[in-house]
């Protein structure tokens, strides 16, 4: 069975042109501080960023942005103070999804999510609402990934932005796996 399957892949990719690895990245993808690399990077993609010098500037925010939603799923992992007064649903019913990164990844522009809030909140409602803390912003991927090495849990996911998916036609659709919407909230 695996050599016929192997024989079939060799078989479509005969007549493909080999294209070689384009080895590592060259160097820094944004010169700058980290936080404006990620937001960059993040918006490039369609995602949405807003940040926020404090705790009360981001409640203020919070109370407008929630507004528009009925209900919500939190994930375990979001802090008290940045819960929404929405009331609670389960995240396959829910129109808001709201979780809490571990880190940012400036160079990718990748939020870091784990399996300890729960994915569910992080995968079903459209509309997903990610905190992270301005400090938990680094500038690679790798330094993001080895920073929460101490504590892994069972799942890390990396969001970078709306789902995207090109796997049919090749026609990039969002929203299909996944949030078609992803909005990133930093606090200082």
């Amino acid at each position: 069975m695996r050599d016929r399957i192997l024989a079939r892949v060799r078989s479509a990719l005969a007549d493909r042109e080999v294209v070689a690895h384009p080895g590592a990245f060259p160097g820094p993808l944004h010169a700058g501080p980290v936080i404006e690399a990620f937001t960059d990077r993040f918006r490039a993609v369609g995602g949405e960023v807003e940040r926020f010098a404090g705790m009360d500037e981001a409640l203020d925010w919070l109370e407008g942005f929630a507004s528009a939603f009925a209900g919500v799923a939190a994930g375990a992992d979001v802090p008290a103070e940045l819960a929404t007064k929405l009331p609670t649903v389960p995240a396959r019913d829910a129109p808001l999804g709201v979780s809490m990164a571990r880190y940012a990844a400036a160079d990718t522009g990748s939020l870091v999510l784990d399996s300890k809030g729960g994915r569910l909140p992080q995968l079903l409602p459209p509309t997903h609402l990610v905190w992270v803390r301005a400090d938990a912003v680094m500038a690679t991927l790798d330094e993001a990934l080895e920073a929460g090495r101490g504590d892994l849990p069972a799942v890390l996911a990396l969001h970078s932005g709306p789902s995207r998916s090109a796997d049919i036609g090749r026609v990039i659709v969002t929203g299909v796996h996944g949030p078609g919407r992803v909005v990133v909230g930093i606090v200082d």
